[in-house]
């Protein structure tokens, strides 16, 4: 893939991919996240995410949401324990309109008091339908058990105490700390040359102060082991299990994601979906993620499934992990489940506001992305005891947190 790329004299970087499609996408990655937040800060970096569409110096809040939907565009955000994204989807002619509006929402939001007292009661609204979604809230319970009193582990929408608190000060200060010219990147995909980009980006990103980041952000010190039940009223019992795993910078990490991918991916194939729903119909839902950070990465199996079944989902689950620990994967398993990686990541990179968040987030961790060819090598090296040597170090019961909602 042709992929440009620069670095504004005051460290945001861009990159670019050209493609010939009537509809161009733009967004700008911010390395700052809930987990950047301390602890009087919590859920700061969500509410900012929401704050600044409440207006400019030079716009109200109906004037910015007004900006891209008058085109048959649209602008959005979304905010991660470690990255702030604002991103927008529009047709090719309106490319300057869109990079102009997404730097005015981020470095000139005056953070109006009446707009964003309101926009604290729309969080809290936000948080309460959280709560009503087990399947969901259950996530950040479990992160929040095993990074017990550390920044990972707390949820990224914050509670209403300390929503209600946050004034315009706190907004600028947290800004002010995290939001590092040198830790954002401006990514694109659509019908424009990278010079024409290039001069856009350089017209409404390259006055922006230098503030690039000094200091590291604060490390995992420890992994709690915990075994937790919470009583709630609910139809099914939700439950999580898992471990920790390899950092986003790990070599083994591809290999964790494959190994991911064969126990709870999306296809419907997976080792476990085949186990809980199809063989024994015990479960409607089960699912397996890996979430690699900086510094620490996190692997969990989740289900829901009727009170009298959870025993015998344990009992599966912990016989499949002992299988893939004990029995190496036959050649030709292996290589169904490369080929089924290969395909799903393949086939979303035809989805071109996603991959321009992928290739924008690839370039802000490694400063540097890799085209689909080096994606498959990268596959296609993992051997049957790499898969066998994860599983034992991951899968390890013994290592294992489990979270239950019943």
């Amino acid at each position: 893939m042709g992929y440009e790329n620069f670095t504004l004299e005051n460290g945001i970087r861009i990159i670019h991919l050209h493609s010939k499609s009537a509809v161009g996408h733009c967004g700008l990655i911010i390395n700052a996240g809930s987990r950047d937040e301390e602890d009087h800060e919590h859920g700061m970096a969500h509410f900012i995410e929401h704050a600044i569409f409440k207006g400019t110096k030079k716009r109200k809040a109906y004037h910015i949401l007004s900006r891209m939907d008058d085109v048959g565009g649209e602008i959005n955000a979304y905010t991660s324990k470690e990255e702030t994204t604002i991103h927008t989807s529009f047709l090719k002619n309106d490319y300057e309109r869109a990079m102009e509006l997404i730097s005015d929402i981020t470095f000139n939001s005056t953070f109006p008091g009446k707009e964003i007292n309101r926009e604290k009661e729309v969080i809290i609204e936000e948080i309460n339908s959280y709560k009503d979604d087990p399947a969901e809230l259950i996530f950040d319970d479990f992160e929040e058990l095993i990074f017990k009193n550390q920044p990972l582990g707390k949820n990224i929408l914050g509670n209403p105490k300390d929503l209600r608190r946050f004034t315009k000060k706190d907004i600028e200060s947290f800004i002010s700390k995290n939001y590092h010219t040198n830790e954002m990147v401006l990514c694109s995909i659509g019908d424009i040359s990278f010079a024409k980009f290039k001069k856009f980006a350089d017209k409404y990103f390259g006055h922006i102060k230098s503030n690039p980041r000094i200091n590291e952000r604060t490390q995992i010190s420890n992994y709690m082991l915990e075994l937790k039940t919470i009583k709630k009223k609910t139809y099914q019992t939700h439950c999580i299990i898992g471990n920790i795993a390899y950092n986003v910078h790990d070599s083994k990490k591809v290999a964790m994601t494959l190994l991911d991918n064969m126990l709870g991916g999306p296809g419907l194939n997976s080792r476990l979906s085949l186990l809980l729903r199809e063989k024994h119909g015990y479960a409607y839902h089960v699912e397996s993620n890996f979430s690699p950070y900086t510094d620490i990465g996190v692997f969990s199996i989740y289900f829901g499934t009727d009170k009298e079944n959870f025993d015998k989902c344990i009992k599966l689950i912990k016989k499949e992990f002992e299988n893939l620990k004990t029995k190496k994967l036959g050649i030709v398993q292996l290589k169904k489940a490369k080929r089924q990686l290969f395909g799903q990541i393949a086939i979303s990179s035809e989805n071109n506001a996603s991959l321009m968040l992928s290739i924008g987030k690839s370039f802000l961790l490694f400063n540097k992305v890799d085209d689909l060819e080096r994606i498959k090598e990268k596959i296609e090296a993992i051997t049957v005891d790499d898969i066998q040597e994860i599983a034992n170090e991951v899968l390890d019961i013994d290592k294992m947190s489990m979270l239950v909602y019943q």
